[in-house]
């Protein structure tokens, strides 16, 4: 660029606001700024913020005077030009501020502002010989207090823009960010032993050997010298950390190699291994396939010549993941990249490792429970196109966000689940959705996998918009679980419940355990009691913040809100009679774990649910210790019904169907299906046909019997009559706004104000405002009001006529203090 020309930049900054901001470029940065690379921009009165050039032009503002970049933080741009269009499309689809969209994409580390705070990095060791001289006064500041903001780094420095500083503070590993330590950074670290630098040569060693050899005492450190020799510690004059564990497994005493290391001939460290460190080779080969597996891929390959997204219905333990593999090689043979979409990460331990088998160090993870510099490091990757590494990607709904240079298919597993979708916070987008409208910028093919595919998708796929590849055999032929029904009333008429238990079920859990065979029990509500009640006057405890109840939770003896997480110790009578005779009533996880050591004494039982998954590698560890049979009854909430395949599960118990089935949402009976059907199939793999018991007071409803038959089409067919007759999807499209303000009289007419406005253009498809069934949520009354359109409208027309409204509506003085949460497609 010529250095003198006065040229401007549109920045996108990661704050909740649709516009681009246009600032003025100093001549000496002229020859740094390029479309896509980070820049330091004053925003507001007195903070900066870290934000992206979207374009580069002359055109001078109009109206006012633009201010100074302040710095670039990068050579080269961080986003790709696919990156910004998605990101774009995602802005007009789903009614979000582009602002909102770039801080879900970006990992925090590339987002420095004002507000962000640093401290010292838990694992550095104070080398600071390559630090700068104001590396070195952040670093020493750093020592004396705890945390800074950049404001405060900024005056100790005495200069203005530090970000350019703090970045490669971060990038060497210096210090990291406030929200790091917000995700629990917890390095992976394990103690290696390596030889002394004194004896790294071929004739010190011999002679030490011959020392200890002489010493009868020192035989074991002798021993456990040479097992670290035998095992590659020392090749050709190159010492090489081993293992401390893998050594002691060999043989090699550990109070030896203590007083080896004391003793100055080992060195035993500390070090850290990153979570992307490489897996190593492959050592797995591909399964050969069934002939129904091998018919199935066959038939997503003809589908893919014609069709770009293809729908692959296979039921549960089918041997999806493969088929899945087959076709990820072959994207490979091509030096295509793949993205290996997952509903929850955590949920997913067992089918990474599978994939590393057959890959190698050729996967890498991401998902949002990875520190920032890890996410950092597969970004980079990716975006510098390094084809040694992470071809294949597995990752939750935020891995569509990445920098992708040649992707050449999307796999989207369990497509039917909600987690794909984005709730809280903006912007609300759809994992499964998004990575569709994706494919279409890189030319990929997309396979949605599923045993219950989404109403919507299986509906594509019947109309001719999707492939479909049916799958409904389970490898090795491999029968369907048997399922039962345990009839609630009736057992509760004869008296044969125990506690919460049918007896029908605890005799199929006695029978399982005598075979010494595992059980999961489902129950999809934690805590120990959703309700606690006064037998006199009917007063349960409520939330002081949300119109719910409070769930008690035994092991930290609290009454706990679900919804904002405010708590209060249970009280010992009631507040509004004074009676004692307080009442528990339903049961979440908590209470059937401890129920289950008064039904079955001496069964080893373990929850699995959000109060016991809350660090970052506990789910993985209760897997493993179920799959080590370490566990025999495995409880928990639909967190147990994915992602599961164990060898010695005989018995799945669903607890209490009901609750499922009576949701007041549209969607409740197909999710019940799903989560059923899904729960079932972790029963009888492998060798042996399953059972499953669900307990219900309603053993005749109609979902429940199509479950009972292993029947997806003719739930489906049931419930497409359903949704055509009320309007919903797939027949139409949905946007729900909700609506929130803490006084419920302004509420109420900013409710019906903004309801007028819509019906005015869209009449009948309006619908509300009304309360949702939790009116209350954090001091905040709401109120929802109901879009429903053709499925054939224009989406963009749809949109920009609601956005119009919206506009209007805030255009009043009156109604600028409401809150308006726009939901599209909401699930």
């Amino acid at each position: 660029m010529d250095e003198r020309k006065t040229y401007f930049v549109d920045v996108i900054l990661p704050v909740p606001i649709n516009n681009a901001f246009t600032y003025r470029v100093p001549f000496e940065m002229n020859g740094h700024i390029k479309v896509g690379v980070r820049v330091v921009v004053p925003f507001g009165r007195s903070k900066l913020q870290t934000g992206i050039i979207v374009r580069v032009h002359e055109e001078v503002p109009e109206g006012y005077q633009s201010k100074y970049v302040e710095a670039v933080l990068d050579d080269a741009p961080i986003i790709t030009g696919k990156q910004f269009k998605l990101w774009n499309w995602i802005s007009e689809y789903y009614m979000s501020p582009l602002g909102d969209v770039m801080n879900a994409a970006l990992p925090s580390n590339f987002k420095l502002g004002s507000e962000t705070k640093v401290l010292l990095h838990p694992e550095y060791e104070g080398n600071l010989d390559h630090l700068t001289d104001r590396e070195y006064q952040v670093f020493e500041a750093l020592e004396i207090q705890s945390e800074l903001d950049l404001k405060e780094i900024s005056e100790i420095l005495g200069i203005k823009t530090i970000q350019p500083v703090i970045k490669s503070l971060i990038e060497k590993r210096v210090i990291i960010t406030q929200e790091d330590l917000k995700q629990k950074y917890a390095p992976k670290t394990q103690l290696f032993v390596e030889l002394a630098k004194d004896y790294q040569s071929d004739e010190q060693l011999k002679a030490l050997i011959e020392v200890l050899g002489e010493d009868k005492r020192k035989k074991k450190q002798l021993d456990a010298l040479l097992t670290y020799m035998q095992m590659g510690g020392f090749k050709q004059g190159i010492s090489v950390p081993l293992l401390r564990s893998e050594l002691v497994e060999k043989g090699a005493s550990a109070s030896s190699l203590n007083t080896l290391d004391k003793d100055g001939i080992l060195c035993i460290k500390r070090m850290e291994i990153s979570r992307l460190e490489d897996k190593g080779e492959a050592d797995s080969e591909f399964k050969d396939l069934s002939q129904d597996q091998q018919k199935a891929l066959d038939e997503i390959r003809a589908s893919f010549v014609e069709k770009d997204v293809t729908l692959l219905h296979g039921v549960t333990g089918s041997g999806k993941t493969e088929i899945y593999v087959e076709l990820i090689q072959e994207q490979l043979d091509r030096g295509k990249q793949v993205l290996f979409l997952l509903p929850e990460i955590a949920l997913t331990t067992q089918l990474i490792q599978r994939l590393q088998r057959y890959f190698g160090d050729k996967i890498g993870v991401y998902h949002s429970r990875f520190n920032q510099n890890e996410r950092v490091e597969i970004w980079n990757a990716l975006l510098n196109n390094d084809t040694s590494k992470f071809q294949i990607v597995l990752g939750a709904r935020s891995a569509v966000f990445l920098p992708f240079r040649s992707l050449g298919l999307i796999i989207v597993d369990e497509e039917h689940e909600s987690s794909f979708k984005q709730y809280d916070p903006s912007p609300r987008y759809n994992g499964r959705d998004t990575a569709i409208v994706l494919r279409a910028f890189h030319d990929a093919k997309v396979l949605l996998g599923s045993a219950t595919p989404a109403m919507e998708t299986y509906f594509n796929a019947e109309e001719g918009k999707y492939g479909l590849v049916s799958l409904d055999k389970r490898f090795g032929d491999l029968m369907m679980p048997e399922i039962f029904t345990a009839n609630i009333k009736k057992e509760k008429m004869q008296k044969t419940m125990q506690s919460d238990f049918s007896g029908f079920l605890v005799e199929h859990m006695k029978e399982a355990l005598n075979n010494k065979e595992q059980i999961i029990l489902f129950q999809n509500r934690r805590g120990y009691n959703p309700v606690w009640a006064c037998e006199v006057c009917g007063w349960n405890p409520h939330c002081k913040n949300c119109d719910v109840s409070l769930t008690y939770h035994k092991n930290s003896n609290v009454l706990k809100c679900h919804y904002c997480s405010y708590f209060t110790p249970p009280v010992g009578a009631c507040p509004k009679c004074q009676s004692n005779r307080l009442k528990m009533i339903g049961f979440g996880t908590e209470k059937i774990e401890d129920e289950l050591s008064i039904i079955l004494p001496g069964v080893r039982v373990q929850r699995l649910d959000l109060d016991t998954t809350r660090q970052k590698n506990s789910y993985e560890t209760i897997l493993r210790d179920f799959d080590e049979r370490k566990i025999d009854i495995l409880v928990g909430t639909q967190m147990v019904t994915k992602g599961l395949d164990f060898d010695n599960v005989s018995l799945v118990g669903i607890l209490d169907a009901d609750m499922m089935l009576n949701r007041p949402d549209f969607r409740a009976f197909e999710r019940s299906y799903q989560l059923m059907s899904q729960v079932a199939g972790r029963a009888g793999r492998k060798t042996k046909r399953g059972t499953v018991v669900i307990q219900t007071y309603d053993p005749d409803h109609w979902i429940i019997q199509h479950v009972i038959n292993h029947d997806f089409i003719g739930m489906y067919k049931n419930e497409l009559i359903e949704r055509k007759n009320y309007f919903y999807p797939p027949f139409y499209k949905m946007i729900n706004l909700t609506l929130k303000h803490r006084d419920p009289n302004k509420l109420d007419m900013m409710a019906a104000d903004l309801a007028d406005r819509m019906k005015a253009v869209f009449g009948s498809r309006v619908l509300g405002p009304e309360f949702p069934v939790v009116k209350r949520i954090q001091n905040s009354y709401l109120k929802v009001i109901r879009l429903k359109v053709e499925r054939d409208a224009s989406n963009k027309k749809v949109k920009k006529l609601l956005q119009q409204k919206i506009d209007d509506f805030y255009s009043v003085a009156y109604n600028k203090s409401v809150r308006i949460v726009i939901d599209v497609d909401p699930l």
